[in-house]
């Protein structure tokens, strides 16, 4: 009976984060291209108030309207980047807890080598956030080991060990979520972009392969696409890769403070009880 219960508890979250996920893209999908049709597409960004004329001059709006209809997936993946590094932000600075993860952890293993439990699982309720929650699974396990008769030392052990892998199982996909979507912004944005830049130079070469004198203006049309679809999509790509860097250094922080404290709590078992 208890296992199916916690397939349902775990099942949950794993579909609301990902309804989560695919209204998000939908979302940014309809709004980068609400956003290049009726912004940047504004007959007031252009000459003649006629979106098919050239861009006002300094008119940074109409320039990227000039970009052609690769923009628009361009403006959706950089939303999507962003709505997915906030989301993460915050989920993250809620796993970290209130206080210092570092400054927490010696709490813990003071109050452990006073052997006072009680005391180290109060600062767990006190810290909250994933760290606190695996740690405090883990003192639990402690503080029922102490009191456990039919098993030996190496057995009790091996127990408060299991039990911080399972509560590290529980609490890091939740860290972790979403984090692949930002992965995969740092490439396709990019392969995006260079998509839009070789329509761009077609054009430009298109304009060049004309009888007669070159279309300037075709020819320069064409390279000003091939130019802001690159810019878009590289800008993309590095605010991606940053925040996933970002975020990833965040959770290694948190794994090794889990690892260095669980690590503390069996090794002052082992020393402290037969």
């Amino acid at each position: 009976m208890s296992n199916p219960k916690k397939k349902e508890k775990q099942e949950k979250p794993k579909n609301s984060g990902g309804f989560f996920a695919t209204a998000a893209i939908l979302i940014c999908l309809a709004v980068g291209w609400s956003v290049f049709l009726f912004i940047f597409g504004d007959p007031s960004n252009f000459e003649g108030g006629d979106n098919s004329n050239q861009p006002l001059p300094g008119n940074y709006l109409g320039l990227i309207y000039k970009g052609g209809y690769v923009v628009p997936f361009l403006l959706t993946l950089f939303l999507i980047t962003m709505t997915f590094a906030i989301e993460r932000y915050f989920t993250i600075n809620k796993a970290k807890g209130k206080g210092n993860i570092q400054s927490f952890v010696r709490k813990v293993q003071y109050h452990l080598e006073t052997e006072n439990v009680d005391e180290a699982l109060k600062e767990c309720d006190k810290q909250r956030g994933s760290v606190a929650n695996v740690i405090r699974a883990t003192l639990v396990k402690y503080k029922k080991m102490q009191t456990e008769s039919e098993m030996d030392k190496d057995q009790k052990v091996l127990a408060i060990r299991q039990e911080v892998e399972e509560a590290t199982a529980l609490e890091l996909p939740m860290l972790e979520k979403n984090l692949v979507i930002l992965a995969t912004m740092g490439s396709v944005a990019t392969l995006v972009a260079l998509f839009g830049t070789v329509l761009g130079m077609i054009k430009a070469f298109a304009a060049l392969a004309t009888a007669g004198a070159p279309d300037p203006v075709a020819l320069a049309n064409g390279i000003s696409e091939a130019l802001i679809n690159t810019a878009l999509g590289i800008g993309t790509a590095a605010i991606a890769i940053i925040f996933y860097n970002y975020f990833t250094t965040k959770i290694d922080n948190m794994t090794y403070a889990i690892d260095e404290c669980s690590f503390s709590i069996a090794n002052t078992f082992a020393a402290k009880h037969k």
